[in-house]
């Protein structure tokens, strides 16, 4: 099982991340990582992320904006 985010435009269409997409082992360790570089993906073009399980959406979209 991996825990990953899709990266989104505010129209729900893909964004690319400024970062490197990183795959997790718990849900816990995803939302830890997305707390620790929300701005960065925000100000690098990213509005909005969706967490999934595999290919199941866990929940989203969660706008990055302040």
């Amino acid at each position: 099982m991996a825990w990953t985010w899709r990266f989104e435009k505010a129209d729900g269409t893909e964004a690319e991340p400024p970062l490197e997409p990183e795959e997790f082992s718990t849900q816990g360790d995803a939302e830890s990582w997305i707390g620790e570089t929300w701005r960065e993906l925000a100000d690098g073009g990213v509005d909005q992320v969706s967490l999934l399980e595999d290919t199941k959406k866990i929940y989203g979209p969660m706008a990055l904006q302040a």
